[in-house]
This record gives structure tokens, sequence and C-alpha cells, in this order.
């Protein structure tokens, strides 16, 4: 019998599941921030920050935390670090946003002058569309479709994450 074995190396963690004794793991309890490495970072706020509309939750000289609650996205100059080098595609990086109104969102970003990747396309989960940073990041507008129509977010909300 293995678990008769094992038995004495198991223990109750703090949220109740079995551990093995001495095994050391490393505990995430949720995504603080994600970081982009950006090749001016004036360019990367006006874009973050006045177009799209994340608040500014703390400054530094060289690096900016957006948003409100959850997740943070922090800009930081890539010249500081290592060279900017590669596309979104290239890197397989896209950021996603919910929104209240996909429509709405992108007339409105066209409007201003930022670059359109990929227009609107409805699938069964909701409607999004793409565009790019001034980094030519991807970036996701996701409109969700519910079951219970309580649940919909009417009209043009902003870009902030939910």
């Amino acid at each position: 019998m293995v678990w008769r074995g094992l038995k004495q190396w198991l223990k109750f963690n703090d949220n109740g599941f079995k551990e093995l004794l001495g095994r050391r793991s490393v505990n995430i309890k949720k995504v603080g921030n994600v970081i982009l490495a950006v090749k001016d970072i004036d360019k990367s706020i006006q874009f973050y920050h006045e177009l799209i509309g994340l608040p500014i939750k703390k400054q530094r000289r060289s690096w900016v935390d957006l948003g409100s609650s959850g997740a943070l996205l922090s800009l930081h100059p890539a010249s500081l670090t290592a060279q900017h080098i590669g596309s979104s595609i290239e890197n397989g990086i896209t950021i996603g946003f919910l929104v209240g109104d996909v429509k709405s969102a992108v007339e409105e970003l066209r409007a201003k002058g930022v670059k359109i990747h990929r227009d609107i396309v409805e699938k069964d989960a909701g409607k999004n569309a793409v565009i790019l940073d001034p980094d030519d990041y991807l970036i996701s507008l996701f409109e969700p479709i519910f079951d219970d129509s309580a649940q919909q977010t009417g009209g043009y909300q902003g870009f902030t994450p939910a």
C-alpha cells in the first residue's frame, strides 16, 4: 500500500489541501501586473492613459503602473533592460480588455488615429476587435455576450478592465 507509506509525508496546507512535507511551492496568490517593455514611455502613457483611459496608479521616472484594481499594466522603457525587438505577434503577447460596447470603442479609437489590426468579429462568446499600441503590441477589445441579459453591460463603458 503506497498510500500508507506516503501518509507520514502528507500534511494539510493553509488552504486545506494535502501536500508533501518538505516540498516547496511557489504559492502564487494572483497576477499582480503585466509588464510591457516599451520604446517610448511617454507615447505609451499617452496611448494607455489618455486614449484608452486606464488610470495611472503610480508613476516613477522609469516605471508606470496603470489600472485601479486587479492586475496592473506596467510600462517600463525597454532601453533600460534590453533592446526592444520583434512584434507582439512574433513574441506572442496580447493584452485583453473587456469593453461594454466594442463597436463604439473601435469607432472612437479609429477617430483618434489608433491602428486597427483586426476589425470586429462576432463569436458565440462575444464580439472582439484587435488594435495596436505604439509598440505594435496587440490589444484585444472584447465585449462578452451573457446568457442572462441582466449581466450584459449596456453602452460604451471605456477600457478599464472589469
